[in-house]
């Protein structure tokens, strides 16, 4: 494999790098992020594995911006943090993998083996709904063309109910899906949060996009 590596701890990217060629592979590295975006740009890689922190772009960034160039080479994010939240924010700019530091050697070549073997993955569709469109790789959202802001959370329930648009979802799914298995069933969390997607994608435009099915959940529809 051609992988690029991006990490600068130098100690560990010197040993991740070693081990690397010592399994055979070829392997290009980096310590700064705006280098690994042009990098990634410019060269096909088989894998790159992407530490968030880095000086310059961090790695959500870079992960991002690499999906906006259609540039779809396996991504496995590598993390000091154990949060969700940077899971998810992860997974939403474009990566495919994550691995929370410090990690075994091994457990690092076998999430690669497996990137691989999955192969290149296309260019996520467009999801759209109504006058409402999200798009996964570039992490944007319009409606009627309008460009909506939005935070980590708030866009990955919006693509989730997108995914799911004309299917009622329960608050309990949601959390299972959104946030995590094991996060309270009995916060008021999702309420709050479509209430921010509320003011985002319905107060500005003067109609309705999430309709509340009163015991059940939420629902997006197209008409």
């Amino acid at each position: 494999m051609h992988i690029l590596l991006v990490e600068d701890e130098l100690k560990m990217a010197r040993a991740l790098r070693r081990g690397l060629e010592q399994e055979g592979h070829s392997v290009d590295s980096t310590i700064d992020g705006d280098d690994a975006l042009s990098r990634g740009v410019e060269f096909e890689y088989d894998a790159i594995v992407l530490d968030v922190m880095l000086p310059g772009r961090d790695g959500f960034s870079i992960c991002r911006e690499l999906r906006a160039r259609d540039r779809w080479a396996p991504v496995l994010m590598l993390t000091a943090r154990d949060a969700v939240e940077d899971r998810i924010r992860g997974l939403d700019a474009g990566a495919d993998d994550y691995l929370v530091k410090p990690f075994a050697f091994g457990e690092l070549l076998a999430r690669l083996r497996a990137l691989v073997r999955r192969g290149v993955s296309e260019r996520p569709a467009v999801l759209t709904v109504g006058d409402v469109e999200l798009d996964p790789a570039a992490h944007t959202v319009t409606r009627d063309g309008s460009p909506v802001d939005l935070s980590v959370r708030e866009f990955s329930l919006l693509e989730f109910l997108m995914r799911h648009a004309g299917e009622v979802v329960s608050r309990t799914r949601i959390l299972e899906q959104v946030w995590d298995v094991n996060y309270d069933s009995f916060s008021n969390v999702v309420d709050v949060y479509v209430g921010y997607l509320r003011r985002k994608l319905e107060q500005p435009f003067g109609r309705p996009f999430i309709r509340t099915v009163r015991g059940v959940g939420y629902v997006v529809e197209g008409a």
